[in-house]
């Protein structure tokens, strides 16, 4: 039986390979776009077979149109509390109302369930979130992913390629979770089209500590890279205090701090998995994080 499956965040990096994935796999593809999305995208997905609604995405009415006859809602959506708040409670009301049975939200992140409230704003939206769908007659699956790998090459201060070393708050053998985007969209959209999926599902495509980063990279590039370890946990805290004050960037998605509220949370220790369910569906071969640099070329870096 063909799965009829919405997507909202289509365009976005994410959805689209979602998109992609679900689409290999014969399931029914519908996208729901904001008005304002550019039409050469629009076009791009309609080229795939995908059907597209461009509406008013806090139109409840509209919303239900749009999802009538899907098995799963999945939301691929990035942004702040208009976005992950106000444009998600819409989507699954609009779910529920087209007795829509399963609904994804747009979490795929480091797993916040043991984070202190307060602590990571873009964690904690997705928290209020969680509260408001908890409430609701629709089954949920939340997908953790862990960082993106593709962090590491860009937006990640962890690997420090031009001066050989592993930026470290805290323990060195902090245990992180990584996973490629590629592969956090395979494994969504076989989440998408599984009708007995549970309400968490924990992946990671590797995990490493920043020591196992200093073998790894010494291994990868023939050069001696080191630990640099500023200072604690403590320090940190303080030094994204500091940074939230001096460069608020409130409208921003990932201003500096909320980089570094990512890497705290991440070297912690709070946010380990316990159960990973990496071997729930064998369609997905993992990419390791060597993998990932190799293709990166990382020697190119330094």
């Amino acid at each position: 039986m063909i799965k009829k499956i919405v997507i909202a965040g289509a365009t976005g990096n994410l959805g689209g390979k979602i998109v992609n994935e679900l689409l290999d796999k014969g399931a029914e593809v519908v996208a729901i776009t904001r008005l304002e999305t550019d039409k050469k995208d629009i076009e791009a997905l309609k080229e795939q077979g995908v059907k597209v609604f461009q509406i008013d995405t806090l139109n409840l009415s509209e919303v239900v149109k749009c999802c009538e006859g899907a098995d799963c809602v999945v939301s691929a959506l990035s942004g702040l509390r208009k976005t992950i708040i106000d444009t998600q409670k819409i989507l699954v009301d609009a779910a529920i109302q087209a007795n829509v049975e399963r609904f994804i939200p747009s979490d795929y992140s480091i797993d916040f369930t043991n984070l202190i409230e307060g602590k990571n704003r873009n964690l904690d939206l997705r928290r209020e979130f969680h509260r408001y769908i908890e409430e609701k007659p629709i089954k949920v699956t939340t997908i953790f992913n862990g960082a993106y790998m593709e962090l590491l090459t860009t937006d990640m201060p962890l690997i420090l390629f031009k001066i050989k070393r592993i930026l470290c708050w805290g323990n060195p053998d902090q245990i992180m979770e990584f996973t490629i985007t590629d592969d956090v969209a395979k494994f969504t959209a076989l989440a998408a089209v599984d009708d007995n999926t549970p309400r968490y599902l924990r992946i990671a495509g590797d995990r490493l500590s920043s020591n196992d980063f200093v073998k790894l990279l010494t291994k990868l590039t023939g050069e001696n890279f080191r630990l640099f370890k500023p200072g604690g946990i403590s320090l940190l805290n303080f030094l994204i205090k500091l940074t939230k004050f001096s460069s608020p960037s409130k409208g921003e998605i990932y201003p500096a701090w909320q980089g570094m509220q990512y890497m705290r949370d991440m070297m912690e220790g709070r946010i380990n998995f316990q159960k990973y369910d990496n071997e729930r569906y064998s369609d997905v071969k993992w990419t390791s994080i060597a993998e990932f640099l190799k293709n990166e070329n990382v020697k190119s870096k330094i």
